[in-house]
């Protein structure tokens, strides 16, 4: 199952996952439409693949609880998350509930039904956290370690920055230069790390089959590049 399916990371999880021909693929994300295009796009290319798309929110006691007693869920990757900075500072407490309470529901029915793996895609902002959306991965990332037991083995995956995914800070450059600049630049000595969407998704799958559980994989993204 991959939460958040809908999503950059979560939809490029489900490309890659399908190549390894599963015995069945659930998505799981709150907005239809996100989740609309990545089941068209699977669906024509892997026509004999058994795929369950399903709208719903991880808060929903019930309905994960529902998924997990219809399926036999094996390996949960956890994409789904709130993570625009400076939204989550306004919004702190739906940052709160669906970041922290939302994986907490997830982790737990996850163990109560004795799935093998599970993949929690974190943020190197989690790292002495310093906003609202890396204190509730940080905290996120301590409540899974929590949990692994001898059924379930709970492992974090930290990402830096990937290139082109929603939210970040290239298609933002992108729609500024469309409309003619200029583009905002923090500051001139700033410097961050990139990766691409596919090696990002890569990396996270490569640490989920290492990971014995109560492991936090942080990604080796390289030289930082210089955003000006």
């Amino acid at each position: 199952m991959v939460t958040g399916a809908g999503g950059s990371i979560g939809s490029e999880l489900c490309r890659q996952i399908v190549r390894f021909n599963p015995a069945r693929l659930i998505m799981l994300d709150m907005g239809e439409t996100e989740l609309f295009n990545i089941d068209m796009e699977i669906k024509e290319g892997y026509s004999g693949l058994y795929l369950l798309s399903i709208v719903g929110d991880i808060r929903d006691k019930n309905k994960i609880k529902g998924i997990f007693n219809e399926a036999n869920i094996d390996t949960v990757f956890h994409a789904a998350a709130y993570k625009h900075v400076p939204l989550m500072e306004a919004n702190p407490r739906e940052a709160i509930l669906n970041n922290i309470y939302g994986t907490k529901v997830l982790a737990k029915i996850s163990t109560e039904s004795e799935a093998k793996r599970f993949i929690f895609i974190s943020t190197d902002k989690a790292v002495n956290p310093t906003s609202v959306m890396g204190v509730t991965k940080r905290v996120a990332e301590n409540l899974v370690l929590g949990l692994t037991n001898q059924l379930t083995s709970f492992i974090s995956v930290r990402f830096c920055n990937v290139l082109g995914s929603r939210g970040s800070v290239v298609p933002i450059f992108q729609e500024q230069i469309k409309k003619g600049g200029p583009l905002t630049i923090t500051d001139h000595e700033m410097k961050r790390y990139f990766m691409t969407i596919p090696e990002s998704v890569q990396l996270v799958m490569q640490a989920g089959a290492m990971g014995n559980g109560n492991d936090v994989f942080v990604l080796d993204m390289g030289e930082p590049v210089s955003i000006y």
